[in-house]
């Protein structure tokens, strides 16, 4: 079977239409959409736009990705006419994280929403995480200390916006400054925006308009791919590290008073 057959049978099913509920609302025979579900006959051109519309999804989506593995949780809207792609499961119908490697980074800014970019990143298994999609990225330079230089972020991406919380890390893909990997205060309701923060005190925080801010994944875990050395790990190094947090922290709920 077509995997346009296969896409528009689950669909219909996610959503729990009967096919002569469905052919009523794209305004068909139901003969028709059973001849498009059995793959005795292709969608036109016309039909795709129409099935595109209805269901939120880009035509080469429905055509290109088998989409029957996705639960009904699994299409995210992003904006219009784009998705995060499908929860990606493996044999054992446990969730895959897509790996944005480090050389590839720069290119995610271009690649996030292609789905072949998607498709050809690899994958991994946790299973520990919580539900909902995630994907891992790298990191770069000391910003966000104790994370070191080249470790990887498993964020859980937020579909509402609404959603975030003050204090709370998050990576975020912006239209401006790339991916990066702040401490976020939510400015939203104030001035439409996130403040956002470095955990090492020699950076400045900065706003970022959510007009710029095109995904939002929120911390699960992280992958430490170094370890420390030995003056990393001295205590008089750890308890410097935690006094520079406590301030930030304590500035962090003044103003969040």
């Amino acid at each position: 079977m077509k995997i346009i057959a296969k896409n528009i049978k689950h669909l219909r099913t996610l959503k729990k239409l009967s096919q002569e509920v469905l052919a009523d609302e794209l305004k068909v025979t139901r003969s028709r959409i059973g001849s498009y579900e059995e793959g005795r006959s292709a969608p036109s051109i016309d039909m795709l736009i129409l099935l595109s519309d209805y269901f939120k999804l880009p035509i080469d989506i429905l055509l290109r990705n088998d989409l029957t593995k996705a639960t009904d949780a699994s299409f995210i809207e992003v904006g219009n006419q784009r998705v995060l792609f499908p929860i990606t499961i493996d044999s054992d119908n446990e969730n895959l994280i897509e790996v944005v490697p480090i050389k590839a980074s720069a290119g995610y800014l271009a690649g996030y929403d292609d789905p072949e970019y998607i498709e050809q990143l690899q994958k991994i298994k946790l299973p520990f995480l919580p539900t909902g999609k995630h994907r891992a990225f790298p990191i770069k330079g000391d910003s966000m200390l104790p994370m070191k230089d080249g470790s990887f972020v498993i964020g859980r991406f937020i579909e509402d916006r609404n959603d975030i919380k003050t204090g709370r890390t998050y990576v975020l893909v912006t239209l401006n400054d790339g991916m990066v990997y702040k401490r976020v205060m939510n400015n939203i309701d104030f001035n439409n925006s996130l403040l956002l923060m470095s955990d090492n005190k020699k950076y400045n925080d900065y706003s970022i308009p959510m007009d710029e801010v095109l995904e939002i994944w929120e911390y699960t875990c992280s992958i430490n791919t170094q370890e420390y050395s030995e003056e990393e790990l001295k205590l008089s190094s750890i308890i410097n590290m935690f006094t520079e947090l406590g301030i930030e922290l304590k500035a962090l709920e003044q103003l969040v008073k």
